[in-house]
């Protein structure tokens, strides 16, 4: 008989929501999940069943986040009506970010995806199932401390890649290592240093492949410092792209067809410093290809960025942004020259 593989790759939204809640339905005796956002009605069911079988279901959710915030209420008044614990995540962070499920004390999902509709069908993200147990002791660690609001020390070395901890670190050495093409998915590109690593990867000879968004989705606040260093990966030769078909809201990096890095941490300040991240680094040789293969499809139907002072505009005033968004990114614009 055929061992089933210690990790294996969900793929959003090809794969859908399906295993996330396959796993919750085979729950036997507890289930933890600490979420940035989650109202999804299919993964709000699911949970209550577990409950409802006599499971033991714990949730973090992180408070700080204003989008969706009637919808997300009644998520939380539902699950707790069922007789789940719900507790709003750890203060110490500025936010929550970490994405994780872990079922029954053997099985773990790390992922990019929240728990909403639009994240199981609208966005490309991933998610890395784990059976390791090292893997799994460690993420069921650090729910239990930031449970109890305790300090967390993580394990080295380790797979996991956890923020705040050693996330710009890990991140750096994994760009750096990389000999002949990086592979880039991410929605924010706000940490000079990361963009530093990205700069010299190219300059050494790299092929340097970015998938992001487009700047008019950036928040006002962040709007120079992800123009700036889009602006600056472009001119030493990353090639930078934008989806059509779907949003992005991965978090991967995938070096020289064998090592990635899968899960919650944007390029920015904020998640390596300030907000509780988890992710972690594989060299599993099928879910490598498959993250390879999905990555090349999108980047078929995808479209090069225009980062002209003009083509920023441009972006800017077609989606219709308030008055002071557009007069702010003309003001960086000038100032830039």
């Amino acid at each position: 008989m055929t061992k089933r593989p210690l990790r294996s790759l969900v793929v959003l939204p090809d794969d859908s929501a399906k295993p996330l809640l396959e796993a919750i339905a085979a729950a036997k005796a507890t289930v933890r999940v600490k979420m940035f956002e989650l109202s999804d009605p299919s993964a709000v069911e699911a949970l209550i069943g577990a409950r409802q079988r006599g499971v033991s279901v714990r949730i973090m959710v992180d408070p700080t986040r204003a989008r969706r915030h009637r919808e997300r209420m009644a998520a939380r008044r539902r699950l707790r009506r069922a007789g789940i614990d719900v507790l709003s995540s750890n203060p110490h962070f500025s936010a929550t970010h970490e994405k994780s499920l872990v079922v029954d004390e053997g099985t773990a999902f790390v992922q990019s995806c929240n728990w909403e509709t639009e994240y199981f069908t609208h966005t490309r993200d991933f998610a890395i199932r784990t059976t390791n147990r090292d893997e799994v002791a460690a993420i069921i660690k650090c729910f239990e401390a930031d449970w109890r609001r305790r300090r967390f020390q993580p394990d080295e070395p380790s797979s996991l890649i956890w923020c705040p901890w050693e996330g710009r670190e890990r991140f750096a050495h994994f760009i750096d290592r990389a000999e002949e093409f990086l592979i880039i998915q991410n929605d924010r590109f706000q940490d000079p240093i990361i963009v530093e690593h990205v700069v010299r990867a190219r300059s050494r000879g790299v092929k340097v492949h970015v998938l992001t968004r487009p700047v008019h989705s950036l928040s006002e606040e962040n709007m120079a410092e992800g123009v700036s260093a889009l602006q600056m990966m472009h001119d030493v030769g990353v090639k930078i792209h934008k989806l059509e078909h779907l949003k992005l809201h991965a978090k991967m990096m995938l070096a020289d067809d064998h090592t990635a890095i899968v899960g919650s941490i944007n390029i920015s300040v904020g998640s390596f410093d300030k907000r509780r991240e988890l992710a972690i680094e594989l060299t599993d040789a099928a879910i490598v290809d498959r993250l390879r293969r999905v990555h090349h499809r999108d980047w078929r139907r995808s479209k090069a960025l225009d980062l002209s002072d003009k083509g920023l505009a441009a972006d800017i005033e077609r989606h219709h942004l308030e008055d002071n968004v557009v007069a702010r990114w003309r003001s960086l614009a000038q100032d830039q020259h």
